[in-house]
């Protein structure tokens, strides 16, 4: 081909080229735009996440706090309506005794740990599906969905036990040691009320109401081995 009449059809093809090395250039920018926006949006998600969850969460204890306990159990009450013939709730209010001692000898920062420990410990004693979060004070509830008044008391036991044998990462806590001479206590103590769906009611304040009433009935002293004890 005479370098005239190249030199000419390159200068016809010059912009067909350019266009598509734009084209080229413009597909790369929007798709490292759109893959920048993706990252964005993952990290604003996961931020999100984050505050929820730190939203749902006792700043002491690092379990649930109140406003999830609330709302958790609005909504196990609301599924166990759905099929009322099938489900079954229990919720537990947990009180630990004890804490004032510790307190005033080491201080509410050393007890505030004690807590948080003893807390974390609590909740690995129940199932997945539960809801164990710090209601208050020393006050702990946990929602036991599909678990009825047997399986109630059985988790009872085990969360009094716990409580009451659990060590203690203290420089000195007074130990008691019950009358038989085994499993020293750690000088706490813990009281726990039962309220269970249908029998006392399907609304969360007939719950929590029964829950209270039957802590005041009831209680594990630290010199026990787990047996249940009532003040009535």
């Amino acid at each position: 081909m005479p370098p005239v009449l190249a030199d000419i059809l390159a200068a016809l093809c010059l912009p067909a080229l350019l266009a598509v090395a734009v084209l080229r250039r413009g597909r790369a920018g929007v798709r490292a735009e759109v893959a920048a926006q993706a990252a964005e949006l993952a990290e604003l998600r996961a931020g999100r996440t984050e505050l929820e969850r730190t939203s749902c969460t006792d700043a002491m204890t690092g379990v649930w706090n109140y406003r999830y306990l609330q709302l958790s159990l609005d909504r196990e009450i609301a599924r166990c309506k759905r099929r009322p013939a099938e489900r079954v709730l229990a919720v537990l209010l947990l009180e630990i005794d004890g804490f004032g001692e510790i307190r005033r000898e080491h201080g509410y920062q050393r007890a505030g740990a004690v807590l948080r420990d003893l807390a974390q410990r609590l909740a690995m004693e129940v199932r997945e599906e539960d809801v164990f979060g710090r209601y208050g004070g020393e006050e702990f509830l946990v929602l036991l969905p599909d678990t009825d008044a047997a399986g109630a008391r059985t988790v009872a036991d085990r969360l009094a036990w716990t409580v009451r044998r659990h060590p203690l990462a203290l420089p000195s806590v007074p130990v008691l040691v019950g009358e038989s001479g085994a499993l020293p206590g750690n000088g706490l103590s813990a009281r726990v009320g039962i309220g269970l769906l249908p029998q006392d009611g399907s609304h969360a304040a007939l719950l929590l109401r029964a829950a209270d009433k039957s802590l005041t009935a009831e209680r594990y002293p630290a010199d026990t081995q787990g047996k249940l004890e009532s003040s009535v």
